[in-house]
């Protein structure tokens, strides 16, 4: 299938980006033609889809229509194709060389939520934590209003233990449901995993699509007050409006990331627009037009000044990805 769209878009003498939808076909064999409902998109530029704003092109960029869609699109694809599974593309750094392989696109896919047996909320991996969090406490729950300080999709929170405000994601997690390269569906309960901060075990080619959470009544009926006092809470400590990823490093054991690189002199640091913020250490801000190249130099010099200092590693919270130079014209 992917040689058939390469070789399409290489026959069409068109630059820029080549979109199928609502339709088109993936050959399994001679003999069987499946079609797939979502839209694929060829040389996507990242800076579209992370909130850093930055990042090269993607060679393939697909957008299921659901969960089948995603399970009959993974079955055709070959053993060895790179995958990047995106959310909001917040905690993401893509290089300026861009992507080989394919970007699965979620957000806005699968997006199923709904709240059933009174106490359990079952989510798409597609859905923004936001949505879920105003969801509980529009149902009457509780224990999900962290989730409102949370920049991404239930995908990524479940895939890295993500937090805010004192809360974790695996903390009311009751099971997840996953799907591996091939296509195939599992069902498994939170034990199952391990977990701690911001890590989960997850094997090696699976990845979550849905969560059922389980929450609580909320007795007080103040679960709307609640996010909006860490929104607020959010708001003052944290450079919200502006072009990040959220929190760059993460923090060490007994200690604060902000809080070394601040020490060290750090707030207001800039390699070309991208700097630290003067608001809050742990984030660094695309003040305008900064290239991947940029930011990433800037995480690896405050690194080597916070090891200087103080002696402490400090650990990448966000994932990057991509090739430094692009290759082959893409």
């Amino acid at each position: 299938m992917l040689n058939e769209i390469n070789e399409f878009y290489e026959q069409s003498n068109q630059s820029g980006i080549l979109v199928f939808e609502p339709t088109y076909h993936m050959k399994k064999s001679e003999q069987q033609v499946i079609e797939i409902r979502g839209a694929m998109k060829l040389n996507e530029p990242m800076m579209k889809h992370t909130s850093w704003r930055t990042g090269g092109y993607a060679e393939r960029y697909f957008k299921p229509a659901d969960i089948d869609d995603l399970c009959c699109f993974l079955g055709q694809l070959a053993e060895d194709e790179p995958l990047l599974w995106l959310g909001l593309g917040s905690n993401l750094l893509v290089r300026d060389g861009g992507l080989k392989g394919t970007v699965i696109a979620l957000s806005g896919a699968l997006n199923e939520l709904r709240v059933y047996d009174g106490v359990n909320m079952h989510v798409g991996a597609g859905v923004a934590c936001a949505k879920a969090a105003r969801m509980s406490v529009k149902s009457g729950l509780t224990g999900g209003e962290f989730l409102a300080g949370i920049p991404g999709t239930m995908g990524g929170a479940l895939a890295m233990n993500a937090g805010a405000f004192g809360g974790e994601t695996w903390n009311i997690v009751h099971s997840v449901e996953t799907v591996n390269r091939r296509g195939q569906r599992n069902k498994r309960t939170a034990t199952d995993f391990e977990t701690g901060y911001r890590s989960v075990d997850l094997p090696e080619d699976e990845w979550f699509i849905s969560a059922e959470l389980l929450l609580k009544t909320d007795e007080d009926g103040k679960g709307v007050e609640r996010i909006q006092a860490f929104l607020s809470q959010r708001a003052e400590s944290q450079p919200t409006g502006k072009a990040s990823c959220g929190s760059v490093f993460r923090n060490p054991d007994n200690d604060y990331a902000a809080r070394l690189i601040e020490a060290s002199g750090l707030k207001g640091k800039s390699v070309g627009n991208a700097c630290v913020s003067e608001q809050h250490a742990n984030f660094i801000i695309n003040s305008g037009s900064a290239s991947a190249a940029d930011i990433e130099s800037l995480i690896l010099f405050i690194q080597e000044k916070v090891k200087l200092d103080h002696g402490v590693e400090l650990v990448p919270e966000v994932r990057i990805v991509g090739e430094q130079t692009c290759h082959n014209g893409f």
